[in-house]
């Protein structure tokens, strides 16, 4: 909220006679002293003599947003314009109590009339930007904290989140750059602190990021996401033991803290411990960006009711990976004798027709039919209560390539060599995609090897980095025409025709793996929590085999080992 002051000479309230200018200046007094109640006393007799005295209905819309009566606020502070709709500081205000009720919308709204009657107030750019940034839209966040940085360049709030929305951005290198300048100004700043950590997360200096955690949480050791972050680079550093205890601080300061019980999570089920991992992986629901919740209204089911001759919706929630890896567990709810409806990403409805010919498949654009029940795909080894991974169903393959377009491919492709399709990138913008790609170049070593063709699996993001390979290095591109609306059935045919699938943590893993190929994962010192700790195989696919970086950003160390096994196995072949 901006200040309330006296409104000087210009003031209506001031033109007036009967007292109403000098209980006014005696409210403001108090209004900045901090004795909110009288100053609320004040501003309302004065109302009462002038229902439209603008002063006194923009300040008791302050003083009503700053008590928690947000709503009353709005409904002031609203009327306050109606008398003077050219008063910036009414918009600016108004736009503060919106932002809180979670109307961010409208609160940038009212940032921009602020901001087109007074564009010098560096106040307005940061609020639109911090209003931005709720609504997901970082860059434009960035250009208001540029513009309030112009007009106040040690304006502290916008160096702060500036490099907020620089990491939401992926642009760590400059996320870093805003840290050091707020930290400059003042060095015990934890949330600066906090960034900073972020940003070294986000380029894998994993050790420097812990370090700045910690001097975060020593300025504010109440601070919960420090302590969060903490656990994450622990995480990092693969020390998941110590990585649930900064967990368990951060929800001791926030008990409704679902990122953190969510990372919790992870750090239990990268142990190996099922039973625990998967009750906590419920705590997704509550995060700050919450998935694993219905997009249909209906009763969830929990595992404990019958769903013999029922019709369960069971609902993706994640990213395409995830899709195909816990599809796996459709086969056990049919078991139990349940029609299941399954609502799946529509990239991959064609693919998934292969899972069971009883599955109703539909997509988002589609209508979901009755159904009794529902449950996210992700809860299943929950309520299935896979308590260890000889529970996981991990029979393969469970999913099926096309036969017609397995055939064309491999009249495209041919006999020749020991065919190795590669994929080495996600999406590179997902936050969920930090450290899960490899540079194409890297695999040169396996592309010298004799007889070895690299065959593209990659699509969109990562093909930049064909034209750039080390010289006496191909990675054939296959020729023929690729379904664009769900790229996955043409991928899962060219896989039929390969010796080998080497690829990145991203969904070529998992459908290489459901297919039951041969599957080569190259995984980072930190691997996510599926792929657990200090193993070559998976119990998720039989078919993979695991490839660990010995050390943090180590790609060669990795490349180093695939290309000795893979030079035996071609000598074999």
């Amino acid at each position: 909220m901006i200040a309330p002051g006296p409104r000087g000479a210009s003031s209506p309230a001031a033109e007036r006679p009967g007292g109403v200018a000098a209980m006014l200046e005696r409210a403001v007094v108090l209004h900045r002293g901090g004795k909110l109640a009288e100053a609320r006393a004040l501003y309302e007799q004065v109302l009462r003599r002038q229902p439209r005295n603008f002063d006194a209905l923009h300040l008791l819309g302050t003083i009503m947003a700053q008590t928690g009566f947000r709503l009353e606020a709005v409904d002031l502070i609203g009327k306050a314009i109606a008398v003077q709709p050219r008063d910036a500081s009414a918009h600016y205000n108004l736009g503060n109590v919106l932002r809180d009720l979670g109307r961010t919308e409208e609160a940038v709204a009212s940032y921009d009339k602020a901001l087109a009657l007074n564009p010098r107030s560096a106040g307005a750019h940061c609020n639109r930007g911090n209003g931005l940034l709720d609504l997901g839209r970082p860059a434009e966040a960035l250009a208001s904290y540029e513009a309030a940085l112009r007009l106040t360049p040690d304006y502290v709030r916008a160096l702060v989140n500036s490099a907020v929305a620089l990491l939401d951005l992926r642009r760590p290198e400059e996320a870093l750059v805003f840290c050091d300048r707020v930290i400059a100004l003042k060095p015990d700043h934890a949330k600066a602190l906090n960034n900073r950590g972020n940003a070294l997360r986000q380029l894998r200096r994993s050790g420097l990021a812990l370090a700045s955690f910690e001097q975060a949480i020593a300025a504010s050791p109440d601070f919960a996401e420090a302590h969060c972050n903490h656990g994450n680079a622990l995480l990092d550093l693969r020390r998941p033991s110590d990585a649930i205890a900064s967990y368990d601080r951060a929800v001791a300061l926030k008990p409704d803290y679902g990122d953190a019980l969510w990372n919790k999570a992870a750090a239990t089920l990268m142990m190996g411990d099922f039973a625990g991992g998967w009750r906590l992986y419920e705590a997704r629901k509550q995060r700050r960006e919450p998935v694993g919740r219905c997009p249909v209204p209906g009763p969830e089911w929990t595992g404990r009711e019958t769903i013999a001759g029922k019709t369960l919706l069971v609902y993706f929630e994640q990213g395409l990976g995830d899709t195909i890896q816990f599809s796996r567990f459709i086969g056990l709810l049919e078991a139990r004798g349940a029609r299941v409806v399954f609502l799946v990403p529509t990239r991959l409805k064609r693919l998934l027709r292969s899972l069971s010919p009883s599955v109703e498949l539909v997509v988002p654009s589609s209508a979901v039919p009755r159904f009794d029940y529902q449950v996210a795909l992700l809860s299943l080894p929950f309520v299935l209560a896979t308590r260890d991974e000889a529970a996981i169903p991990s029979t393969v393959p469970y999913l099926a390539a096309e036969p017609d377009r397995t055939a064309a491919w491999r009249r495209r492709l041919g006999d020749g060599g020991f065919k190795v399709g590669v994929a080495w990138q996600g999406n590179p913008l997902a936050e969920t995609e930090s450290g899960r790609a490899f540079p194409l170049a890297g695999l040169a070593p396996l592309a010298g090897l004799p007889g070895v063709r690299l065959v593209s699996l990659q699509k969109n993001d990562g093909l930049d980095q064909l034209p750039g390979l080390p010289p006496g290095m191909a990675v054939e591109t296959p020729d023929g025409p690729i379904d664009e609306e769900d790229g996955f059935v043409d991928t899962a045919a060219i896989m039929m025709s390969l010796d080998l699938v080497v690829t990145a943590d991203t969904s070529i893993a998992h459908l290489a793996g459901a297919l039951g190929r041969p599957v080569w994962l190259a995984l980072q010192h930190a691997a996510e929590w599926r792929w657990l700790l200090d193993r070559s195989d998976s119990p998720w696919y039989p078919t993979m085999r695991l490839f660990r970086q010995p050390s943090q950003n180590d790609w060669a160390g990795v490349f180093s080992a695939m290309t000795e096994v893979l030079a035996g196995r071609v000598r074999s072949s």
